[in-house]
């Protein structure tokens, strides 16, 4: 390997230039270039980070949180309104709640980072966290007439078995960055690659299955993404701990969440947490009170659950290409940069739905149709490369040994955002008397949204414009601990390399 990029680096100028223009007289080749660029890529992390990274990584992002939380997405939201009969504020706030487990991802992360099960780390807990969404979603699509309560409860728990697998997947992401810096933002590439394809295809097939199956039917055939999260856990390779003091673990957990502590109070670390609740707390979240109008409302569209589920592909499409866009033009740029023109770009990007509310668009002889892909595409394309700049700059604040347990804690900061945008969003939705069939001061909201969102560029001295590629941490916050030490990262084998590089 080594020789082959010893001799990629000496190669002769005169050479690139001859292969350069062999590819442009060759647009066979050029183009198989093209297509074979994402198979060496992918390759070339798997050299680097061991196959089996990436694959819990395509497993867990792509397939769980992608393919499956872009059906569940689609079939919760026919669940509420149809099964429930809920109003739009209503459903919001529920929305918000099963989303909870999230907030409280830094339990999980200590679990995994402190708690070892039969002298695993992380295998033991996707296997639980399969199991957890197996069976919440079976008691979903089995019973019959399910109390609202007993709904909530089980979608909690699904919601619950993804956070617990996000957090063991965060844990190797995050420890991957900090003994490989400059593949940072091709790991955060690849988890945002698997999932935005998995939503394409998941939400592209949602409005066909509710609209087959039904939104329980939905549900039963969301045993398999939770399944696989099991075969993440079986498959992963990880060092056995031995001899492990089990009655220390509370004395693990207060080192953990000293260290923890001390971390947060670095300047470094806090400025830009803040900064990422600002930002996802002043979003207010009015999704719900938008598809109640795209569904019920009498001057509105009326869409079937089919265009729904197209509305929301065409939205992952842009995902994607947002993703896309960061990897090959954005993510060496500074993070305070990107961000600045991201949220410039989603306030503005918000308007449109207020011209879709007015009918403007049908006096400018525009289909809502057509409108709706064109607004979802955008706006996900700029939440996406608004969302990128976070990932990359938390796995660079996550010091060593308590990397998944930091990791969730700065994502749980960020899930309190978004809970505090459904909330709110829910609210304003209640005071402007938004519900079921009555939608006159929908447009006030997304003017209220709009504006809000616009906000957060005035804090964004928080973000450091500092080079991507480089840590932020001081050096000693990146240091391995000794070898049986309880928060020492190198216990796990995702790939010899990691534990070689001591």
């Amino acid at each position: 390997m080594m020789e082959e990029q010893e001799e990629t680096e000496t190669k002769p100028l005169h050479q690139d230039a001859a292969d350069s223009h062999v590819r442009r007289n060759n647009p066979k080749k050029g183009f198989l270039e093209m297509m074979l660029r994402p198979i060496r890529w992918l390759r070339m992390l798997s050299e680097e980070l061991h196959w089996s990274f990436v694959l819990g990584v395509v497993i867990v992002y792509g397939i769980s949180q992608g393919f499956g939380v872009g059906l569940s997405r689609v079939s919760t939201q026919y669940y509420m309104k149809d099964e429930q009969k809920v109003q739009p504020s209503q459903a919001q706030i529920l929305i918000g709640v099963i989303h909870f487990p999230w907030i409280v991802k830094p339990l999980w992360g200590l679990l995994t980072d402190v708690v070892p099960v039969l002298g695993y780390r992380r295998r033991p807990y996707f296997i639980f966290a399969g199991f957890l969404g197996v069976i919440s979603m079976l008691v979903l699509s089995l019973h019959k007439n399910l109390h609202l309560g007993f709904a909530l409860l089980s979608l909690v728990a699904g919601s619950a078995g993804i956070a617990i697998a996000d957090v063991a997947i965060d844990a190797c992401v995050t420890q991957h960055a900090i003994s490989h810096p400059s593949l940072a933002g091709d790991m955060q590439s690849l988890c945002g690659l698997s999932s935005s394809v998995g939503a394409l295809l998941g939400f592209s097939l949602s409005g066909f299955f509710v609209h087959l199956a039904g939104a329980k039917g939905v549900f039963g055939f969301l045993i398999i993404p939770a399944s696989l999260v099991v075969l993440v856990g079986i498959l992963l390779r990880e060092s056995r701990v031995r001899n492990f003091a089990y009655g220390r673990v509370k004395e693990k957990f207060l080192d953990a969440s000293k260290a923890m502590w001390t971390t947060l109070k670095c300047r470094d670390v806090w400025r830009p947490c803040l900064y990422t609740y600002l930002s996802l707390a002043l979003g207010l979240h009015i999704h719900e009170g938008m598809f109640y109008w795209y569904t019920d409302a009498k001057d509105g569209p009326s869409f079937s659950q089919e265009i729904v589920g197209s509305i929301f592909s065409v939205g992952a499409m842009g995902s994607l290409f947002g993703v896309l866009l960061y990897h090959n033009f954005l993510k060496n740029h500074p993070f305070r940069d990107i961000l600045f023109w991201a949220q410039l770009l989603s306030g503005i990007s918000g308007l449109l739905d207020l011209v879709l509310v007015l009918r403007i668009n049908l006096k400018l002889g525009m289909p809502d149709y057509f409108f709706v892909v064109i607004d979802e595409a955008v706006s996900r394309m700029i939440g996406r490369i608004k969302w990128m700049p976070f990932l990359v700059l938390s796995s660079k604040l996550c010091p060593s040994g308590i990397e998944g347990t930091f990791f969730a804690l700065i994502m749980s900061i960020d899930h309190i955002g978004l809970l505090s945008s459904a909330w709110s969003g829910g609210l304003v939705l209640h005071a402007l008397n938004v519900t079921r069939t009555q939608f006159d001061n929908l447009w006030i909201a997304i003017i209220i949204r709009s504006l809000l969102r616009l906000i957060p560029i005035g804090f964004l001295f928080l973000i450091p414009r500092s080079d991507p590629n480089l840590a932020i941490l001081p050096s000693e916050m990146l240091r391995t601990k000794r070898v049986n030490d309880v928060l020492e990262p190198e216990n796990m084998e995702m790939a010899s390399l990691v534990l070689a590089s001591d």
